[in-house]
């Protein structure tokens, strides 16, 4: 092990990873449900000048939000997400570690986004849209949920997210309005089925938020190539047949007559 860190550590200060870290915060805090965890991980990102690393999920239910940035801004982002999933009643533990050894960052996953949704060159046709969220614990009452609130609403469904002991969460993209009403309806069907866990709506996600939720691949457009017209390739190529001749492949005789004429 102690081999292990010493390698460790050497590659963090060649890369300068561990410069650019060590001045900075940790915080970390846990809910019992994913509805819970997402509008804690907002509060957080809206209180303070932190960044949302992602979620860690270890089953049962339990979900974590990781931030990072100043020790200032995490302390303050952690308080305000304390006192969030307080509200919501879903609080089970919080953190902050100020300054955390690098061999944290090496072997946890901390130092990067846990789940990279949109490629580079990628975008989702479902940014910028609110947010809505119905928790459930079992998957019938999760999929009838899911009807009810498309057919509600103009609403999309953006993917689903399993967390372990029968619970399943709905995310569901769409105007402010047309997310609250479906989300209502998706909360009576749920309660009609099975069981209802828990229900959240973000009205305004930031680009981080929307960065760390799951979002099924039907929703993502990779950038297309320009294709030329043909008929513009063809005037291209006119127009590289009607370059001037390199003068200096002229013939030689050309230029001994222009020699004696002066």
């Amino acid at each position: 092990m102690e081999t292990f860190n010493q390698r460790s550590m050497s590659t963090m200060h060649s890369s300068g990873h561990f410069d650019d870290l060590k001045d900075t915060a940790l915080g970390l805090v846990s809910t019992l449900s994913f509805p819970a965890i997402v509008g804690t991980a907002d509060m957080m990102l809206k209180s303070a000048g932190v960044h949302l690393v992602g979620y860690e999920k270890i089953g049962s239910g339990h979900c974590t939000a990781i931030v990072r940035g100043g020790i200032a801004d995490v302390r303050l982002a952690v308080e305000s997400g304390v006192q969030t999933a307080e509200q919501f009643g879903q609080l089970v533990s919080s953190l902050v570690i100020p300054r955390p050894y690098p061999n944290l960052d090496i072997v946890l996953p901390i130092t990067a986004r846990f789940t990279k949704l949109m490629e580079e060159g990628s975008h989702s046709r479902l940014s910028n849209q609110a947010i809505g969220l119905v928790e459930t614990r079992g998957f019938p009452a999760m999929v009838g949920a899911c009807d009810a609130m498309l057919k509600a609403a103009d609403v999309h469904l953006a993917a689903y997210e399993k967390i372990g002991a029968g619970l399943c969460t709905a995310i569901i993209r769409g105007s402010v309005a047309n997310v609250a009403v479906a989300v209502e309806a998706g909360m009576f069907e749920a309660e009609r089925i099975g069981e209802l866990n828990a229900v959240m709506v973000i009205p305004r996600p930031l680009d981080e938020m929307e960065q760390t939720l799951p979002l099924a691949s039907c929703w993502i457009e990779q950038n297309q190539p320009l294709n030329l017209p043909v008929n513009i390739k063809e005037q291209v190529a006119e127009i590289e047949m009607l370059r001037l001749p390199d003068l200096t492949k002229l013939p030689t005789k050309i230029a001994e007559e222009l020699w004696n004429d002066e």
